[in-house]
């Protein structure tokens, strides 16, 4: 049975109740995020929280939470589930009204929602044994606010339907200027003659936190050279290495784009060693 969190407090998920005016279902106006842990332990929990404190803002809702708050509820959330590999879900909504109205209305609570899911284990660090995806490409029809973590997903869900469709794993998404944009639920990177590269974080992309750390612990690392900028499709299709990557897949190899092998069809050689260091450094953010 899982037990999830409502502003009531904790509680099997069949007695969780949302009202069928809660702005969250009526309109998707709240912020989520998920958190990956494995064996009790967070990764990126306080990135996590800053990415969902700034979409909160954004949307003109009130945290009602500390961090610290937070940090103690995702805590109970672990010991009241079971599973090594979880991942923590959190949804703030704007909260619940008497009517169904456009406008913000005022003196409304926020509703918070967290529960647990399971996730895979991390995918193995030897090229040799690590599955590479298979992606297709299609252009972002999606709104310009996606740097906002909103719940209102119908624009990501469509394009990612799109490529389940096809057979993919995922489906690489690129704006009116054939530049790279991210992927339906990843981030993207491409590598080329061995250095990382990745599209710039505007409203066209979502500032993924999996992102951030690899940027930040390949910087540190140094050892691998990384530019952040726009990226053509082209670049894409002549990539030696292509990524994408989000809390739940963290680094996933891309082997074949549209039906075409990526580089040598291959798992390559910079992603098998960006992931071991981020493997190696995930747990210190």
């Amino acid at each position: 049975m899982s037990i999830v969190f409502l502003n009531d407090g904790f509680m099997p998920i069949e007695e969780a109740k949302i009202s069928p005016l809660d702005r969250g279902f009526l309109f998707g106006d709240g912020i989520y995020e998920v958190i990956p842990t494995y064996n009790g332990k967070a990764v990126g929990l306080e990135p996590h929280m800053q990415r969902m404190f700034d979409g909160l803002a954004a949307i003109g809702i009130k945290s009602t939470k500390t961090l610290a708050e937070w940090r103690e509820l995702i805590e109970q959330l672990l010991e009241a589930n079971e599973g090594d590999y979880l991942g923590v879900y959190l949804q703030v909504s704007r909260g619940a009204d008497v009517k169904r109205y456009h406008a913000y209305p005022e003196n409304v609570e926020p509703t918070i929602f967290a529960m647990t899911t399971a996730i895979k284990p991390a995918i193995a660090a030897d090229a040799s044994a690590a599955k590479g995806f298979s992606v297709s490409t299609t252009e972002d029809m999606r709104w310009k606010r996606c740097q906002i973590k909103s719940t209102a997903l119908l624009g990501n869900v469509m394009h990612f339907q799109q490529g389940y469709e096809n057979g993919s794993d995922e489906i690489l998404l690129y704006n009116e200027n054939n530049f790279l944009t991210e992927a339906s639920s990843s981030n993207a990177f491409i590598v080329k003659d061995g250095v990382v590269i990745t599209p710039i974080a505007d409203n066209q992309i979502l500032p993924g936190i999996t992102r951030k750390l690899i940027l930040d612990i390949l910087e540190k690392d140094g050892s691998i050279p990384v530019e952040v900028r726009n990226v053509s499709m082209e670049e894409v299709f002549n990539a030696d290495e292509v990524w994408v990557t989000s809390s739940s897949k963290e680094i996933a190899p891309v082997t074949s784009i549209d039906g075409k092998v990526v580089g040598d069809g291959k798992v390559g050689q910079v992603w098998e060693a960006a992931f071991k260091l981020y493997t190696a450094h995930k747990y210190e953010y």
